[in-house]
């Protein structure tokens, strides 16, 4: 029997159908939790994808996709039901919407995994749809609970989509949050997920539920910041040729906690310049693309 992975990612995998300029569609597999999952096993970390997928084309290419990149397959369950979707209208604004309301993703089943593996794993992560739509929400939050109390490392990216708009979700997000040791946001999530506050005082929300958790602020082209209890690092993006964004806050995700599992002996600026190393290689390919730690070592050394 092989050994469990260090990391197991939790969440939704889907498929996101991509309205092109010329009025066509692109499908592509995609998903945040499903994207981080590919990019640390890519990246060199031992990685299971916790979530459920559909049993037809959508899902046998997100498996083919999940086995390329080494992903451990004891994680990953198999429903007997229609996909979860995401229909992108438009990129540029982002306009999008989810069909999915008895989708795959809403059927995985906690006491289904492998026996032992939450004793073995070190580091647990969560977010994105999965904590937002029930009753895979309450499944998941309730794993996170456990893992925290057994001790496990517990990382957090929210991923703001519309479907955490509802009330009921600021519970959850404080909860994630407060039993989370590195949590990372977008710009864009911390205007979704508190559209009632300034940046600031979301921010100082976010610190109050989470007095010790470094917390890494992805801006695009315009960098990252690592809030830590008593500084901040910025780390600028890198020069490269851009061919889609798609996926580059899962990359940078993915990159630092590569970094902190790989490497704990390394500075906090040290970590966040590996992360978006990673976000920069996945720019330069169309899609969610996953890393290679050579793409990414050839980046850092230029």
């Amino acid at each position: 029997m092989n050994p469990y992975p260090q990391l197991v990612v939790f969440g939704e995998a889907l498929t996101d159908f991509i309205r092109q300029d010329d009025g066509s569609w692109s499908a592509l597999a995609g998903g945040s939790p499903w994207n981080i999952a590919r990019a640390t096993s890519r990246l060199g970390i031992p990685t299971g994808f916790g979530g459920s997928i559909s049993n037809d084309v959508f899902g046998a290419e997100i498996r083919k996709l999940s086995q390329e990149a080494r992903l451990d397959d004891r994680f990953m369950q198999r429903a007997e039901k229609l996909p979860l979707l995401a229909m992108v209208t438009s990129k540029h604004p982002p306009q999008y919407f989810f069909i999915g309301n008895d989708s795959a993703d809403l059927a995985f089943d906690p006491a289904a995994l492998p026996e032992g593996w939450m004793d073995a794993v070190k580091m647990v992560h969560f977010g994105s749809l999965g904590l937002a739509r029930q009753p895979l929400a309450e499944k998941l939050l309730a794993l996170a609970e456990q893992a925290h109390a057994k001790g496990k490392i517990i990382s957090f990216d929210p991923n703001y989509r519309a479907p955490m708009a509802d009330p009921s979700y600021r519970k959850t997000l404080q909860k994630m949050t407060g039993i989370s040791s590195y949590i990372k946001l977008s710009e864009e999530d911390i205007q979704g997920l508190f559209p009632e506050l300034s940046r600031d005082a979301a921010l100082a929300q976010l610190r109050t539920w989470a007095p010790q958790a470094p917390i890494l602020i992805t801006g695009g082209a315009e960098g990252m910041t690592l809030l830590t209890p008593n500084d901040q690092f910025f780390q600028a993006a890198f020069p490269v040729a851009v061919v889609d964004t798609v996926g580059a806050g899962d990359a940078s995700m993915g990159g630092w906690l590569t970094s902190l599992l790989t490497r704990p002996e390394r500075s906090d600026a040290e970590h966040i310049r590996y992360a978006a190393a990673c976000a920069a290689v996945c720019c330069r390919h169309a899609g969610a693309y996953a890393p290679t730690p050579d793409e990414v070592n050839s980046l850092l050394q230029q």
